[in-house]
């Protein structure tokens, strides 16, 4: 039989199960990458399932102010007089907008002071980063601020209730 494949070397079995080993684990390691934030939000729910507790960083609270109340509604609910902003997105389960904050800031070498609106944006933290972009993209501020900070306890009940208000990608 070895007259019929004189170009091709004998792999030991040995070299075989290596090779099989190395291409399983390199597999492995591609899909639990690319499955990361699935495999996180589901035991993330298991977790919170089964032992009836709240994980940690889930959801975040945002800060962002605005020059007006009109800005941060139209963040919130209306962009432009249509509903394409936060709310109608599901990119937050509750938007609070607090009326008059003094603020004092240091912008372009000088000490301003101004009165602001206050927003507090409860979200999943998966979506801090897409929030971040569309405040970015229609806030009146050359740079607006958006601050996250992660929860990290509270009202089961209501964090199941934002679970269900802004649904996880």
């Amino acid at each position: 039989m070895d007259w019929l494949y004189p170009r091709f070397h004998k792999e030991s079995l040995a070299q075989t199960l290596c090779r099989l080993g190395l291409f399983v684990i390199c597999t492995g390691m591609v899909l639990t990458m690319s499955m990361y934030p699935m495999l996180r939000a589901l035991c993330v729910q298991l977790h919170s399932a089964f032992m009836g507790s709240y994980v940690p960083g889930h959801h975040s609270v945002l800060l962002i102010n605005c020059p007006n109340e009109q800005a941060a509604k139209d963040i919130g609910r209306w962009h432009a007089g249509k509903k394409i902003a936060l709310m109608e997105r599901r990119m937050a389960a509750c938007i609070n907008i607090l009326p008059r904050t003094s603020t004092m800031y240091y912008w372009k070498g000088e000490i301003q002071d101004a009165t602001e609106i206050l927003m507090f944006v409860k979200t999943r933290t998966s979506k801090i980063q897409r929030v971040t972009d569309f405040v970015k993209s229609v806030h009146p501020y050359e740079t607006p601020e958006v601050l996250s900070f992660p929860v990290e306890d509270g009202s089961l009940p209501y964090m199941k209730w934002m679970d269900e208000a802004v649904p996880d990608d």
